[in-house]
């Protein structure tokens, strides 16, 4: 099986200034292809560094795929780490150079003296063409090995990846394929899936199974491998049949599907209505809700109600309910979302009360703690959690619990 390395590269990558969407694009499209990607590797603009993380992406994999570095200012330096790693010198090419003045004067705009030198190339590699910027990539072999580097601008890499690169890519990956579903889940942590799994995920099967998880979400990757496309997803296809009957209404959705999309289906396909009361949560489950084309059709409204006084007069909470239970209760929660779902009309409502923090926590109610509540035709579902993490995992934790309760309501 051909696999691939990723160098990222760029001081602004490790410094954390800008979020390193290039690997995770290129690794989703390379797995596409049947070409997995074994390695990452993150340098900083230094020509001794590049040429060692080259080193080390050659020893990973088949492929070595760089992207930044190739502008034209001083810190730009991937085009010397890659002749030195080739052990090769960079040579300047007239045709590049007449290109990347075109691409001034059909702007008419003046080019600097320094855009000349992404007009070098090491000798003996390929130049790629880039038809949205002015740094042309670069494709070489040394090892055995494919060594591409591609411009760090997203919006440029992607292009020459698709028209340059792709094509080759899968020439090399020649008669291997992999085939690659995601089972989305909800409602237990990745330890106890995989315990429920058992050696389903042992290492060295085929299909693999692993899992990734954020903010209680934990995606199964199965990923198969076969000496043909139909092989390889007939036996993506067995082992995800056999993971839903494992896990049952833990999954709720398949490959980018978020719990919001998969709980509007089920509204919509029911021809229910929904609206939602909010605290802690600031209107997050709002946004998750809204984040969904089409949501109008069965989200109705919501309400932040942040302090006391926005409960009782938005909600119609009662004062004595809060001075006897503090806002932060099953009996409030309940409360906010019959006032909700009354004021609203609607068929469901959802409420959320609890401390997000850093600060507001006592030792009976301390960060982290929530309640949620739904309530539908006269009944609800209300229970206490404790989140941990920060502000943000705290109510992004609630929010998506809130919309897993009601997923599995409306499964009933």
């Amino acid at each position: 099986m051909k696999t691939a390395s990723i160098v990222s590269i760029g001081n602004e990558v490790l410094s954390g200034q800008t979020i390193d969407t290039n690997a995770s694009y290129l690794s989703g499209e390379l797995l596409a292809i049947g070409i997995p990607v074994v390695s990452v590797y993150a340098i900083g603009d230094d020509i001794d560094s590049i040429a060692r993380a080259f080193c080390l992406a050659a020893g990973d994999g088949d492929i070595v795929l760089a992207t930044g570095g190739l502008g034209p200012t001083d810190d730009d330096v991937t085009r010397e780490a890659l002749a030195k790693f080739l052990g090769s010198k960079l040579v300047f090419e007239e045709k590049l150079l007449r290109k990347i003045e075109d691409f001034f004067e059909r702007r008419t705009v003046e080019m600097s003296p320094r855009n000349k030198v992404q007009a070098y190339i090491p000798v003996g590699s390929k130049a790629l063409e880039n038809n949205i910027g002015t740094a042309p990539g670069i494709m070489a072999q040394a090892q055995g090995k494919l060594i591409i580097a591609l411009p760090g601008v997203p919006s440029e890499m992607k292009q020459m990846f698709e028209e340059s690169v792709l094509e080759r890519l899968k020439e090399v990956a020649g008669g291997q394929a992999l085939a690659v579903r995601k089972l989305k889940c909800f409602g237990a942590g990745e330890s106890s899936i995989a315990e429920l799994l058992g050696p389903l995920m042992q290492r060295g099967r085929d299909p693999l199974i692993n899992s990734t998880a954020c903010h209680g979400v934990i995606t199964l990757h199965i990923v198969a491998t076969a000496g043909d496309e139909d092989a390889a997803k007939e036996m993506a296809d067995e082992d995800e049949k056999l993971l839903l009957n494992m896990l049952g209404e833990l999954v709720y959705g398949t490959g980018e599907q978020t719990l919001a999309q998969v709980v509007g289906q089920k509204l919509r396909q029911g021809n229910k209505t929904l609206a939602v009361a909010e605290s802690c949560t600031g209107g997050i489950l709002a946004a998750l809700l809204t984040d969904v084309p089409g949501a109008s059709d069965y989200f109705m409204l919501g309400w932040v109600t942040y302090s006391n006084s926005a409960k009782i007069s938005e909600l119609g909470v009662g004062a004595e309910l809060i001075e006897k239970y503090g806002a932060v209760s099953e009996p409030v929660a309940v409360a906010m979302a019959e006032g909700a779902r009354r004021k609203g009309g609607t068929d469901y409502a959802i409420a959320i009360t609890g401390i997000a923090g850093p600060g507001g926590g006592t030792e009976q109610k301390p960060v982290g703690r929530v309640y949620i509540s739904v309530v539908w035709a006269g009944r609800s579902e209300t229970k206490g959690y404790f989140f941990s993490g920060d502000r943000d995992s705290i109510r992004l934790r609630a929010a998506q619990t809130a919309l897993n309760i009601l997923r599995l309501k409306l499964m009933i």
